[in-house]
């Protein structure tokens, strides 16, 4: 049973979708740490760039990198670490990551 969990521990990345990629080569991935009655809590990990997504409902910290997040809504959250967001399902976003973005996720 481990009880600190890992997130030094670096997170196997691959090149995102050409299709969500706006600017640059991101490359992103994650890692799980464990499932708390359901729901997974982990790693993720994104290289500077531009990429849009589609959310799942999570709510994550940042650890690490800076970047800004924006929404179909026209909110912009500007990310760095201690920052919690929380995500819903089916938002569309566009992640501009100015220096590699690393947080906790539970979702």
């Amino acid at each position: 049973m481990f009880r600190v969990l890992d997130v030094a521990t670096a997170v196997p990345t691959t090149p995102l979708d050409p299709a969500t990629v706006v600017d640059g080569a991101p490359e992103a991935g994650s890692r799980a740490l464990a499932a708390v009655a359901g729901v997974e809590v982990g790693v993720w990990e994104m290289s500077p760039g531009t990429a849009t997504d589609v959310e799942v409902d999570e709510v994550f910290v940042v650890l690490s990198g800076s970047a800004t997040v924006s929404f179909e809504d026209g909110e912009r959250v500007d990310l760095g670490p201690g920052t919690v967001v929380r995500l819903r399902a089916g938002e569309h976003t566009t992640w501009v990551v100015h220096e590699t973005l690393r947080k906790i996720y539970v979702a």
